[in-house]
C-alpha cells in the first residue's frame, strides 16, 4: 500500500483556555518551520474552549514526527492531555471535491 501525499492531522488539547494571541502568537512562527506542514486551521471548542487544529502534511512521516515532537511538547508545556488522529487525504479527494472543499480546489 502506498503512502498518501496528503495527510490530515487532527489535534485537540484537553484544556480550557480563551483563544487569544497568547495561544497562537508563539506557536505560529515555530510551526512555520515544521517540515512538510502545508497548512493549519486553528480550532477552539464551542462551550469548552479546548484548543486544537486541523493540519495538512505532505507525508505520514512528517505528520507523525510533528505529533510526537513539537505538538507533544506544546501539550506538555500547557499541562494538557493531547488527542491526535491522522487521516488519508488522497483517498477522500474525489468525494471532497464533490463537496467543494477548499483543500481540494483545482
Amino acid at each position: 500500500m502506498s503512502q498518501p501525499n496528503r495527510v490530515y492531522l487532527y489535534a485537540e488539547f484537553q484544556n480550557s483556555a480563551p483563544f487569544t494571541k497568547a495561544i497562537w502568537g508563539d506557536a505560529n512562527p515555530a510551526m512555520q518551520t515544521v517540515p512538510g506542514l502545508r497548512s493549519k486551521t486553528w480550532l477552539s471548542g464551542l462551550n469548552t474552549q479546548s484548543v486544537g487544529g486541523f493540519y495538512e502534511f505532505d507525508s505520514v512521516e512528517n505528520a507523525r514526527t510533528y505529533a510526537e515532537g513539537m505538538l507533544a511538547g506544546f501539550a506538555k508545556a500547557a499541562g494538557a492531555s493531547l488527542t491526535v488522529k491522522l487521516f488519508d487525504g488522497d483517498v477522500v479527494a474525489e468525494a471532497s471535491r464533490a463537496m467543494s472543499s477548499p483543500y481540494y480546489a483545482d
